[in-house]
């Protein structure tokens, strides 16, 4: 078995202190979280992902749970498809490894799709998987929790609803590590947004922005438009 190379340059190991971590090391890792790895909703996020190494092993476990349970059902098979990508995070400070990360856990999901629901494949799905990947995969510095372009790391939380429905929440990533201290971080009349009540009076996280449910294939055209 060829194994891929930890490091694609020595220039950018000395400039960014790059090293990719061996399958080996990432199966042996993934495995002593084995049960979640196999949730197909379970959510993962890696803050240095790379070209994701970590992230493409844990879609390939999660679609063969999907497989196994919803393999015979092309429409079952999607939807749950669509979740498993969903669920899967990361940040990665070079924008190359970024967009390689995205394109390379696309093309996992697209093989096994394609393969599964054959003729009942369709071009909206993929649109919707690569605008999910765009918005769970982002150039940024986890230590800093800003984008590239200097704005707050902020990723979209996909629910699955009833049906074929999925809800996106925004959450700034500053704001999901922080440690959970109201009396510090809320005011009296919680002005500053960041956590509110819910309907059993608990203090929870706020959304940066919340949008209404769509079609699991349109969160891409229809959620887009809402973010101009």
């Amino acid at each position: 078995m060829q194994h891929k190379p930890q490091t694609k340059s020595r220039q950018r190991v000395i400039d960014h202190g790059e090293v990719f971590t061996a399958e080996r090391e990432v199966n042996a890792m993934l495995d002593l979280v084995k049960q979640e790895t196999e949730r197909i909703d379970s959510r993962f996020l890696e803050p240095a992902c790379g070209t994701g190494n970590f992230l493409a092993e844990i879609l390939r476990r999660k679609l063969e749970v999907v497989k196994s349970r919803y393999g015979k059902n092309p429409d079952d098979y999607e939807r749950y498809a669509l979740i498993a990508v969903s669920s899967i995070y990361g940040v990665e400070l070079l924008e190359d490894n970024c967009k390689e990360c995205r394109e390379r856990l696309f093309e996992i999901w697209d093989k096994e799709y394609t393969a599964i629901c054959k003729k009942y494949a369709n071009a909206e799905t993929r649109d919707a998987v690569r605008y999910i990947l765009k918005k769970n995969i982002l150039c940024g510095d986890a230590l800093t929790l800003l984008q590239s372009d200097d704005t707050p790391i902020i990723f979209a939380e996909w629910s699955a609803l009833n049906g074929c429905l999925i809800k996106r929440r925004d959450f700034k990533l500053s704001q999901m590590l922080e440690e959970h201290t109201p009396e510090l971080q809320l005011d009296m009349f919680g002005e500053t947004g960041e956590y509110r009540y819910d309907e059993e009076g608990e203090l929870v996280l706020a959304p940066v922005r919340e949008f209404p449910p769509v079609h699991y294939r349109r969160v891409g055209d229809v959620i887009s438009t809402k973010e101009q």
